[in-house]
């Protein structure tokens, strides 16, 4: 069997392959709210034949949200039509995972496909919040500074959307701490200029991202996946690098996080990102030495060779698959065939195997 088909083990639960379907946003929610489209969406991953299957940055308060269209978990209402997602992907032998997140200064956006920019005005607008009054674009509002009282309700947040979370039945927990969205922001130097404890040194600067680590592990269970997910670097002289987050994934693995979905960019517009295939895949392979931490590869993986082989490498523990999975939803069953590799598929389509 091949390494990218053979199972994979993190506390009491069981991955049947080492492919994951990454959070990506749909920006196809009202107030909140999951709907048929996400259920099938994520539903058809599983049925592909995914390992784990992660939900979209999911906003744990109502102005976390990129956009108005964003998915979220802020209000018990939201756990019904998540929990029938859930259940389907469990009962089609993969494992269902969430991202939990807050946009920060990024926040107030519109659709990507009406252009994406950021909303100043109107109902589909609110005032975004950040570490520092630095917009991510000079063409874009000044997001308000967040006091320590803020800080510590966005924290709040955070556990009531673990505890929903929960009540859901996911089985892996992801934090997004990357792609410029708030945790990120915090700890880049490039977008944080506090001068309290949440700025200045390294250890104020990843301060915010331990404390909400440290939240949700109150109520998330000790025996299922914690994730968090980081930009490795900013690509930009000055800011957050591949030391940084070493540094950090060490400090992550200490408090029992058990894998790091390595990423990277998004916290200024003008960075040039290198991007091609397996180009953050040498920063997912120096956390795991360096930091002696599981961690996930993604980025531009697209082929079930290439994936084997950074796996075959030691580069990484699983592959995180994105745009590919938008392409092709059954990617797994794909790339068993040209792995040699005989897997399960739904009985209904069975008769299509051969």
């Amino acid at each position: 069997m091949s390494k990218l088909f053979s199972p994979f083990t993190i506390k009491e639960v069981t991955f049947k392959n080492r492919i994951v379907i990454s959070p990506m946003c749909q920006y196809s929610s009202v107030d909140g709210f999951a709907t048929d489209w996400h259920l099938v969406h994520l539903g058809s991953r599983a049925v592909g034949g995914a390992g784990l299957v992660i939900q979209e940055a999911s906003a744990v308060s109502e102005n976390g949200r990129i956009t108005y269209a964003d998915l979220g978990i802020w209000k018990d209402e939201h756990i019904e039509k998540l929990k029938q997602i859930v259940d389907f992907i469990h009962n089609n032998g993969s494992v269902a995972g969430i991202q939990l997140a807050h946009a920060g200064r990024k926040a107030s956006c519109e659709v990507p496909w009406n252009g994406g920019e950021q909303i100043k005005d109107g109902e589909k607008s609110w005032l975004p919040v950040a570490p520092s009054a630095q917009p991510f674009k000079s063409s874009q509002r000044t997001p308000q500074q967040l006091s320590i009282e803020e800080i510590k309700q966005i924290t709040a947040d955070f556990v009531e959307a673990t505890k929903r979370s929960v009540k859901a039945g996911y089985k892996v927990l992801e934090i997004h701490a990357a792609h410029g969205y708030l945790l990120h922001e915090f700890f880049s130097p490039l977008s944080n200029s506090r001068t309290d404890e949440y700025g200045g040194s390294f250890e104020n600067r990843i301060r915010f991202t331990i404390e909400v680590v440290e939240a949700v592990k109150t109520i998330w269970p000790e025996n299922l996946p914690l994730f968090v997910r980081i930009s490795a670097t900013d690509w930009t002289e000055g800011g957050w690098n591949i030391d940084d987050s070493v540094k950090l994934s060490a400090v992550l693995k200490q408090m029992g996080v058990d894998l790091i979905d390595t990423s990277s960019g998004g916290n200024v517009p003008d960075a040039v990102i290198p991007a091609g295939p397996n180009y953050q895949v040498s920063f997912a392979k120096k956390i795991k030495h360096d930091a002696e931490i599981a961690t996930g590869a993604v980025g531009v993986i697209t082929e079930a060779k290439q994936a084997e082989a950074i796996l075959g490498a030691g580069e990484a523990d699983m592959i995180f698959i994105a745009r590919e999975s938008l392409r092709q939803p059954y990617f797994a069953m794909h790339a068993a065939k040209v792995l040699e590799d005989d897997i399960a598929w739904p009985v209904q389509y069975v008769r299509a195997k051969r």
